[in-house]
């Protein structure tokens, strides 16, 4: 059976962050996800994670302005240096807390510069990231963005991604695939899934249009969670929606799934 782990950036945010640790587990998570970590002290997440006895299954490399409506820092020419600081940062944490995924964010680029150059800036940069996460034995993904979500993202679908990793050319980097981002650009999620899951380092999930929880949307979730279980996916699948009417009140999906959470 998957495991879930809950993405506590969107997840139990009626409750300070720390704090979502334990209700995560509480709910019957035995895993969670935090998108950036580094405005908490590394120790202050340590004995969390100590009390709850949680996994944690990834965090992002810090993307800079991108959340507050800039242009983050993956694929922006004369941002190299703030990026190595950040995939610096992120493998002190991610080492710490143990968390075998770390994703990089490509970011949405100022128009100023041509495509490829920036595509050139983010495939050396992925490669740098794989290059110090390979060192500490943690995995690097990509996730391609919606572009009605984030227009100007520079990697938005499946294809794009894989052809930076290609262009990479490390053995350490893989596809974040998220349902959500996915269903609104292609479609077409089991044949996907299908056809590229020896690429997939990790797999996030939201229903579509609204970005909630499964049974909300257009997504027929039990028949693909089914097929990421027999196509073998070993790793964490990352709850990371928003809920429609409170965490709690937005489980209804996992509850098949409990019983069959790993400690």
């Amino acid at each position: 059976m998957p495991q879930f782990s809950a993405n506590i950036s969107t997840l139990f945010c009626e409750l300070p962050i720390l704090d979502r640790i334990a209700a995560a587990r509480k709910a019957g998570f035995r895993a969670v996800e935090i998108q950036f970590p580094y405005d908490i002290p590394l120790d202050q997440w340590l004995e969390k994670k100590r009390r709850t006895k949680m996994r944690i299954a990834l965090i992002n490399v810090s993307a800079g302005d991108l959340i507050s409506g800039g242009s983050g820092l993956a694929a922006v020419p004369g941002r190299e240096a703030q990026f190595q600081a950040a995939v610096e940062e992120c493998a002190r944490y991610a080492k710490a807390l143990s968390a075998p995924v770390v994703n990089v964010l490509a970011g949405r680029p100022p128009a100023e510069f041509e495509r490829a150059r920036c595509m050139e800036v983010f495939v050396n940069n992925l490669r740098h990231a794989a290059n110090v996460m390979a060192d500490i034995g943690v995995r690097v993904v990509t996730e391609p963005i919606n572009m009605r979500a984030q227009p100007g993202f520079l990697i938005s679908t499946t294809a794009e991604a894989l052809q930076a990793i290609d262009w990479a050319g490390h053995d350490n980097l893989a596809l974040q695939y998220d349902l959500y981002h996915a269903q609104i650009m292609e479609g077409d999620l089991l044949n996907t899934l299908e056809t590229n899951m020896a690429r997939i380092g990790h797999i996030q999930f939201a229903d579509v249009p609204d970005r909630h929880e499964p049974g909300t949307g257009e997504i027929n979730f039990p028949r693909v969670f089914e097929a990421i279980d027999a196509l073998g996916y070993k790793g964490s699948v990352g709850a990371e929606y928003n809920p429609s009417a409170g965490t709690e009140n937005s489980l209804s999906w996992f509850q098949p799934f409990k019983k069959s959470q790993l400690i």
